[in-house]
């Protein structure tokens, strides 16, 4: 929709009278505020200022003390931000109010340093130029609890009501007893331009996956993003909420993030080659052979929370080790053969509290230096790969990753310095604030003892 005579002409048929603008930051929060039709229709040609603060706070909204991108020295000014009219969709629940995403861009219109859907646009144009069009899917896995978030607060986030009770993977029966949200999630989210093609109950008390259509890499990291905004909404509005931490409570399984990836060139699958080992093709092992390279260096952007480590733990369905394998579930990347259609590599490593954008960006950027470089990958696990001796071991913790990374020429040559410097800053920054906080696993087993 990038004709604004187009859009005016939407707008007048579906009666849309507000509309919502807005960017993901770093940690994937979506950033925005709503517009009046006429800053709109200007700011649809044009653009328009958003404060940067954006890039020089956290999650929390807590000023980084490290940060170069902004900072007091600079006033924190405002930044571009360009509307981008192919993300336009109605908001279902707010039926008279349009939504679009925007891009950061710094003064002289490049992309914004700090920006992951930039960072994602520009790997896709690389990506473009040698010829392939990407195709991504995505899975989440999400707790859902009958609290709002005053109550969370008050209680301090522990002693928390799952919507149901007990583990129960893949239960017909407690889908039925929540038939209604469930409906709601399917046919919102399709209303949403989210596509879903699969929900069901996961182990545990009121956790779910869902598994989003597979599109172009962009469209699908702008989904997979929404999807995890929406879906807050959604619960706020049945008194419930949600989360997609890796690991919300240590005594259940953790929330995986699973990203579903081929590369196609003129209409075809370069994956696929029906004499190849799993029908993959050389393409196709050469950009797992990046991958699974790059993979240590790479996880803390693939891991991007001090919480994220709390999934790497044996017997959990998270891999330990920089691995691949053939329908192999213990490995980081799992081989999923087939025919030409259902070739294509499962991203493993990555939680439910992945950034999108980033996550894609840094899988297909590692994807496409293994082509760029021929890389071979290592022989494909069989069995469980946790502990395979041979196998380089992922980082166990936020700091050691963002070590790794801070270290690695290829990350700056792969994904540009500016926006790897900045990266690494953040999660520093990041793990300072846990490492000075005074746990209750601390007070439980020290307070009286010591």
């Amino acid at each position: 929709m990038s004709d604004t005579k187009k859009l005016r002409e939407i707008f007048q048929k579906r009666g849309i009278k507000h509309v919502k603008v807005g960017g993901f930051d770093i940690d994937g929060v979506l950033r925005g505020k709503y517009v009046s039709l006429e800053k709109f229709w200007g700011a649809i040609e044009s653009g328009f200022g958003f404060c940067d603060v954006i890039f020089g706070w956290d999650i929390g909204d807590v000023l980084y003390d490290n940060a170069k991108v902004t900072g007091w020295e600079t006033g924190y000014p405002d930044t571009h931000a360009r509307i981008d009219p192919a993300s336009f969709r109605v908001i279902p629940w707010e039926p008279d109010t349009a939504a679009f995403l925007v891009d950061f861009v710094t003064k002289d219109g490049k992309a914004h340093p700090s920006c992951p859907r930039s960072l994602l646009k520009t790997i896709l144009r690389k990506a473009e130029k040698q010829g392939y069009s990407v195709s991504v899917g995505a899975e989440f896995e999400f707790f859902v609890f009958r609290e709002t978030s005053q109550s969370l607060h008050q209680k301090g986030f522990r002693n928390l009501e799952s919507l149901t009770p007990g583990m129960f993977g893949y239960s017909w029966l407690r889908e039925g007893q929540n038939q209604d949200f469930m409906h709601a999630i399917l046919d919102r989210m399709a209303d949403y331009d989210i596509d879903i093609e699969g929900l069901h109950t996961e182990t545990g008390p009121g956790v779910y996956e869902v598994a989003l259509r597979y599109d172009e890499a962009l469209r699908m990291a702008d989904k997979a993003a929404l999807f995890k905004t929406a879906m807050k909404e959604l619960c706020a509005q049945r008194g419930l909420t949600c989360t997609f931490m890796a690991k919300w409570n240590h005594e259940l399984p953790g929330s995986s993030g699973h990203l579903h990836q081929s590369l196609w060139k003129k209409g075809k699958n370069a994956f696929f080659d029906a004499k190849g080992e799993a029908t993959l093709s050389d393409t196709a092992l050469h950009y797992l052979g990046g991958q699974v390279e790059l993979m240590p260096q790479l996880t803390a952007l693939y891991s991007p929370t001090v919480n994220s480590y709390k999934r790497y733990v044996p017997g959990v369905w998270a891999p330990l080790t920089a691995s691949w394998g053939i329908e192999n579930r213990t490995c980081a990347i799992r081989v999923i053969g087939g025919d030409e259609k259902s070739t294509r590599l499962e991203y493993r490593q990555t939680a439910a509290d992945i950034q999108p954008h980033t996550a894609i960006a840094t899988c297909l950027a590692a994807g496409l230096w293994g082509i760029e470089n021929e890389v071979a990958p290592p022989p494909a696990s069989k069995g469980d790969a946790s502990f395979a001796k041979k196998l380089a071991p992922l980082p166990r913790t936020l700091k050691e990753a963002t070590a790794l990374l801070k270290a690695s020429q290829e990350a700056r040559d792969i994904l540009g310095e500016p926006f790897v410097d900045h990266y690494v800053r953040t999660r520093e920054w990041e793990v300072r604030q846990f490492e000075r906080v005074v746990t209750e696993w601390e007070l439980k087993r020290y307070f009286e003892s010591i």
